[in-house]
């Protein structure tokens, strides 16, 4: 276990969640949504839209992982360090998505508070949500 999940946890940042592993589906549901919209919204233009969508397909599928482990974050670093320490430091997710992630909510920063964005990344990160939301479904068995 990591320090910085250790300090999640001491936080209260990273919690135990029972009910966790009920929550997969809807979670996993909620993600196909925002890709679906992310696309729809590239498609029209909104590049800005598009790039918080997918980094939230992205964000329900991480927290559909934690959830399947019992763990509920209430960060996104931690969410982050969640994901790092359950499921790419056992082998179970390459760290390639971990690094995916990781620019697409750098870029949903950008996107959300700088109004930086372009449709290049938005493309880019499109993409890489739906390996992700694909890697994760398969990490679950759905």
């Amino acid at each position: 276990m990591s320090q910085e999940f250790k300090k999640c946890l001491e936080r209260g940042k990273i919690k135990v969640f029972s009910p966790g592993p009920r929550l997969v589906k809807k979670e996993i549901g909620l993600a196909q949504e925002d890709f679906r919209l992310a696309g729809e919204n590239l498609e029209h233009g909104n590049y800005r839209w598009a790039i918080v969508q997918s980094y939230y397909a992205m964000f329900h599928c991480a927290r559909a992982l934690l959830y399947s482990k019992k763990y509920r974050e209430k960060s996104h670093f931690c969410l982050i360090e969640g994901v790092r320490v359950l499921f790419v430091k056992t082998g179970e997710l390459d760290g390639s998505f971990l690094k995916s992630f990781v620019e697409a909510k750098d870029l949903r920063e950008a996107a959300d508070y700088y109004g930086d964005f372009s449709k290049i990344n938005c493309k880019k990160i499109l993409s890489r949500a739906e390996e992700f939301i694909e890697e994760v479904e398969s990490i679950l068995g759905l």
